[in-house]
């Protein structure tokens, strides 16, 4: 059976090494902060707070403890609060080692669509363009397929890029592939799925 939510959150968590600072982007991507376990891991989220826990249980919820998604979260002891200007500038500064995105639409080549649909309300372009310019490395999880069956991983996007060339490792509900040279390589496939159906699934050419 491909991996639903929660198990691919839990496959890039795995991805995160001791010491790093993390930014996690809106829908399954915040899901990763359920995961961590005992690493040393630091979470940012680009709203405002360095230091995230994990999902609060029903009925301990603090309204005012907001990711950039506006769920509700966790602080933990040593959690730091600042303004968006101080987020961006550990952004843009190089400071976070990863961001783990959801997206649209991957290319072979790395480029990333998250942020538009074109004629589609649009409420600002988020955080994204500034983390895939100023992280370390940018893991994307997603579907492998839209609600059409259609394939998200593509020889190139159709959509407004957020960056272009800038994706290191995809992980999808398919399994998980890497960005190299002339393609995607496949890392693994999920369990229960064979790598000729996670080859089918996928428009991208993988070398």
């Amino acid at each position: 059976m491909p991996w639903d939510r929660n198990q691919m959150a839990a496959r890039a968590a795995e991805e995160l090494q001791d010491g790093w600072y993390v930014n996690l982007g809106i829908g399954i991507p915040t899901l990763v902060a359920n995961y961590v376990g005992d690493k040393d891991i630091t979470l940012q989220s680009e709203n405002g707070m360095l230091g995230m826990g994990p999902f609060p249980y029903e009925g301990d919820e603090d309204p005012d403890l907001i990711n950039a998604g506006k769920q509700t979260i966790t602080e933990l002891k040593r959690t730091a609060y600042f303004d968006s200007a101080t987020s961006f500038g550990m952004i843009r500064g190089g400071k976070i080692a990863a961001a783990i995105l959801g997206a649209m639409e991957v290319a072979e080549n790395g480029d990333l669509a998250n942020w538009m649909i074109p004629g589609k309300l649009v409420k600002g372009m988020g955080g994204a363009m500034d983390l895939v310019a100023g992280v370390g490395r940018v893991i994307v999880v997603m579907d492998h397929t839209n609600k059409h069956g259609e394939s998200k991983v593509l020889k190139s996007c159709t959509l407004p890029l957020t960056g272009k060339g800038v994706v290191d490792r995809i992980i999808t509900n398919l399994g998980v592939l890497d960005v190299v040279e002339g393609g995607l390589r496949i890392v693994e496939c999920a369990d229960g799925v064979t790598e000729a159906e996670l080859r089918a699934a996928t428009e991208a050419t993988i070398v």
